[in-house]
This record gives structure tokens, C-alpha cells and sequence, in this order.
């Protein structure tokens, strides 16, 4: 017989009644996304460790979160997507997301004919502080509005900047090759593993050439290049949920905190202090 105390099952139901109101604004989403506004914001709350499952939308979106961490997911790899950023995403473009922590998802949704020139591809983008405001306002427009309108021009105002966003290295390409497969597979399960290609080399009986020539030709990176990315995009989420740096890169392999924090700044031009400050 299992006993439940006063507090669990308060958090029960909280839980329910807060993944009941999540699964209410995906269904509007269904909708509202499909509205014939070229331009629309939706604002989405999500739980800790929330999976959105694999999903695509008939508008491009940017995805940015006011708080909390997102990885979002394509079958081209994985972007960790931190506070201050956002991710671009082209239309009808399969994608997940896990929530790190407890995040505020704010989405603006566009219409392929309202920009033709934006982006095409997937890819992490910086959100300046006047996005950041555009993205709230659009929030609150009601469609439909007219384009000569103060909500029109807002929006046309928005488009202009997200043609101008600058690309994030926050990118990991996924590969498809089996034994790259596996290589990638044991680096993300335990990042603090130092084996070098000359050991895969052995271990996949595969000639070390052969290797950095596949890694090169489906991720666009050396082995190397690859590892280090992955170390720093776990090293990124850690960090985004509170862990302390010298935790961090003693998790990751690194030999010291410094000698991470290093390379954290040679790939995002910050210290990790000052990247989250």
C-alpha cells in the first residue's frame, strides 16, 4: 500500500493541472500558428525537463526563452539554446525541444510570403535588447492588424531585425555514419573521456584517416573540433542551471577550471561568469 503525505500530493496535482494547461496551449498552437496574421507572438510556460516532442510548423519561428535553458533538436544535431538567445527555425523543419529547468518559451511566428529573405537553415541567433522588446510586444498584438497600423509597423520593425541576426556557435552537427554514431554516443555520455583518434582508430578497426575524413565530411569539423564543441555545450547547460565552474570542467576532463574557462572564451568571446552575467 503506498501512503502519500499532504505536500505530495499537492505537488501531484499541481503537476497535473500545470501539464494539463501546457497541453491547452499546444493545442492552440495547432491553430495558432495557421492564423492569417504574417506576424504572431505566443507565450508558453514549460516545467523542468519538459519534452516537446517532434513537431514541425507551416511558419518559420523564433524561439527565444526569457528564462531558462532550451536544447532544441533537428536530425542535423542539437543547439543548446541559453537566456539572451534564440533559435531560428525555418518552416515545415522537424524539431524537438527539452526544457533545462523551468523555462519561458516566447515564439514569434512568420509567415514564408511576409519575409522571403530570412534565413533558411536552422541555426542560434543573438537577441539584442530591442528584439528582446519587440519579441514581448508582439506578444500582446491581436490579429488581425492592419500593415499601416502601430502593430503593423511593430512587426515590420521585428522582421527587420531578425534579418540582421548575427549566428551563435551554439551548433552540434549530428552524424550518421554507425561508427561515428558511436564515437559521439560514448563522448556524450562521459565527455571527461580523453581517448584520442589513434584509440578509436583500435577500437572501431578503422584507420585514424579514415575517421577525420568522415568527421570532416559529415559535421564539417575534425574529431577533435567535435569533442571540443560537445565538452562546451554540456559545459553551457551545466553552467545555465547554477553549477559552479571548477564542478564543470573537472565533469567535462578539463585539468583545471582555468584551462576551461579558457576555452570557453576562445568559442563564445566571454568567461563563463561573464557569459551568464
Amino acid at each position: 500500500m503506498v501512503c502519500f503525505s499532504r505536500l505530495s500530493i499537492s505537488r501531484l496535482i499541481d503537476m497535473q493541472s500545470r501539464e494539463k494547461d501546457i497541453a491547452a496551449s499546444l493545442a492552440q498552437l495547432h491553430q495558432y500558428d495557421r492564423r492569417d496574421a504574417p506576424v504572431t507572438g505566443k507565450a508558453v510556460d514549460y516545467p523542468s525537463e519538459f519534452v516537446r516532442g517532434r513537431h514541425q510548423h507551416p511558419t518559420a519561428q523564433l524561439i527565444y526563452a526569457v528564462h531558462g535553458v532550451m536544447v532544441v533538436s533537428t536530425d542535423q544535431g542539437q543547439w543548446i539554446v541559453p537566456p539572451t538567445r534564440g533559435i531560428w527555425m525555418p518552416p515545415h523543419t522537424d524539431h524537438w525541444t527539452r526544457m533545462v529547468g523551468e523555462v519561458r518559451m516566447r515564439t514569434v511566428y512568420i509567415w514564408e510570403h511576409a519575409a522571403p529573405d530570412l534565413p533558411k537553415e536552422v541555426k542560434a541567433v543573438a537577441i539584442s535588447p530591442l528584439l528582446r522588446e519587440l519579441i514581448l510586444a508582439a506578444i500582446d498584438v491581436q490579429a488581425p492588424y492592419a500593415a499601416d497600423s502601430r502593430d503593423g509597423r511593430l512587426m515590420q520593425l521585428l522582421l527587420d531585425e531578425i534579418a540582421l541576426l548575427p549566428t551563435l556557435p551554439l551548433h552540434l552537427p549530428t552524424p550518421s555514419d554507425p561508427r561515428l554514431v558511436r564515437i559521439c554516443k560514448t563522448i556524450s555520455e562521459m565527455p571527461e573521456d580523453n581517448s584520442t583518434l589513434s584509440d578509436w582508430s583500435e577500437r572501431l578497426a578503422v584507420d585514424s584517416k579514415t575517421i577525420q575524413r568522415l568527421f570532416n565530411r559529415q559535421t564539417g569539423m575534425t574529431f577533435g573540433q567535435w569533442r571540443q564543441q560537445a565538452r562546451l555545450l554540456m559545459g553551457l547547460e551545466q553552467l545555465a542551471t547554477g553549477a559552479r565552474v571548477i564542478d564543470v570542467a573537472l565533469n567535462l576532463g578539463y585539468d583545471s577550471p582555468s584551462a576551461f574557462a579558457t576555452m570557453f572564451k576562445r568559442q563564445f568571446g566571454e568567461t563563463p561568469t561573464q557569459y551568464f552575467r
